[in-house]
């Protein structure tokens, strides 16, 4: 069992996010103890942003640090913990709320769908999402 970057790396279908990480230079972060629940967003979540919506948050670290960590939550949520918070919103490490529903798989908010859950790693767990998600 690898932690959250190296996992992430491994598994070949989060380059974006792993870039964006390290341009925002958050690896130290996620690679810390945690534990930490990341929802994370494939390649393919990222290609459906607009064009040159990546470009530009490369280019404005604190923009990128704050959507990064709006995808991130403190401590280790497993999918069956994930399933009784229908209706409900967790706070995430940027300090915004991100909501939950069950109604139809697993969404956050009402956009990105939860593909793949509980990867769980040395310093935490990793949720696959299919759509980047954006503070309000």
């Amino acid at each position: 069992m690898h932690n959250i970057i190296d996992t992430a790396v491994e598994a070949g279908s989060f380059k974006t996010l792993v870039a964006a990480v390290t341009a925002a230079g958050l690896v130290d972060t996620l690679n810390g103890t945690g534990p930490f629940t990341v929802f994370a967003p494939t390649d393919d979540a990222f290609a459906k942003l607009p064009a040159g919506t990546l470009e530009s948050l490369l280019a404005d670290v604190p923009k990128l640090k704050s959507i990064l960590t709006y995808h991130v939550v403190a401590g280790k949520v497993m999918a069956a913990d994930v399933m009784g918070l229908n209706g409900k919103s967790a706070k995430t490490v940027n300090g915004a709320d991100v909501t939950i529903s069950t109604d139809d798989g697993v969404k956050l908010n009402g956009t990105s769908k939860v593909v793949k859950t509980d990867i769980e790693c040395t310093n935490g767990v990793i949720h696959v999402i299919d759509t980047v998600i954006l503070p309000a």
